[in-house]
């Protein structure tokens, strides 16, 4: 039995989800995923404690920076961000919290 959720218009995150995980199945993809969650916090944390405006330019270079790796040098894959871009930020962030959880492989 094929256990791959196809690929077409999700009508809900709910939806959405499984089809998510199934695209971060390589650990390596998504362990630079948390990583680049974890310091998107880091420099947002940075930015407003200290007024450092300027570091939130980086936001988007190390959030999506390790992601992409992730997915064209580990995955092997293009990234549902292209598609789906609000769900996967979404995916994102339940991913490393299900991770924290014990929900999904860290």
């Amino acid at each position: 039995m094929d256990n791959t959720v196809k690929q077409s218009e999700f009508h809900s995150f709910a939806e959405f989800y499984p089809y998510y995980l199934q695209e971060h199945s390589n650990d390596v993809c998504r362990r630079l995923h948390y990583v680049g969650s974890l310091l998107v916090l880091s420099i947002l944390a940075y930015a407003v404690i200290n007024q450092a405006w300027l570091w939130l330019l980086a936001l988007p270079v190390a959030g999506y920076g390790f992601a992409w790796v992730g997915h064209f040098v580990f995955e092997k894959n293009k990234p549902a961000t292209f598609k789906y871009p609000l769900w996967s930020f979404m995916g994102d962030w339940v991913m490393l919290k299900d991770a924290f959880t014990g929900r999904i492989r860290f």
